[in-house]
C-alpha cells in the first residue's frame, strides 16, 4: 500500500502537553476506524509549529478525508517512493 507523509502547519504545537497530545491521537483514531481498514497512521513527528504524519493509505484523497473529518490541516501531502537508512550505503 502507498506511504505518505504528511505535513501539518501547527503553529505552537510542539508546546502541548501529553494530554492534549492524546486528545489529538484519539481523534484521529476515531476517525480512521470510521474510514475503514485501508488508512493506517504509522506515526508522527511533533515539532515546535509543525506535525509530520507518516500514513498509509491507497489515495492522497483519503489523506484529505482523514484530515477534513478530524479538522487537521494537511498543508503538503507527498507519497513516499522509496525509504534509505544508513544499510543502504552498504
Amino acid at each position: 500500500m502507498p506511504q505518505f507523509v504528511i505535513e501539518r502547519d501547527m503553529p505552537g504545537v510542539g508546546g502541548l502537553g501529553p494530554d492534549e497530545l492524546k486528545g489529538a491521537s484519539q481523534t484521529s483514531c476515531t476517525v480512521l476506524r470510521d474510514l475503514g481498514p485501508e488508512i493506517q497512521w504509522v506515526h508522527s513527528y511533533v515539532t515546535d509549529d509543525k506535525i509530520f504524519c507518516v500514513y498509509r493509505a491507497p489515495s492522497e484523497d483519503l489523506i484529505r478525508r482523514h484530515a477534513e473529518t478530524a479538522g487537521f490541516p494537511a498543508n503538503r501531502i507527498s507519497q513516499v517512493r522509496a525509504t534509505i537508512d544508513p544499510t543502504t550505503a552498504e
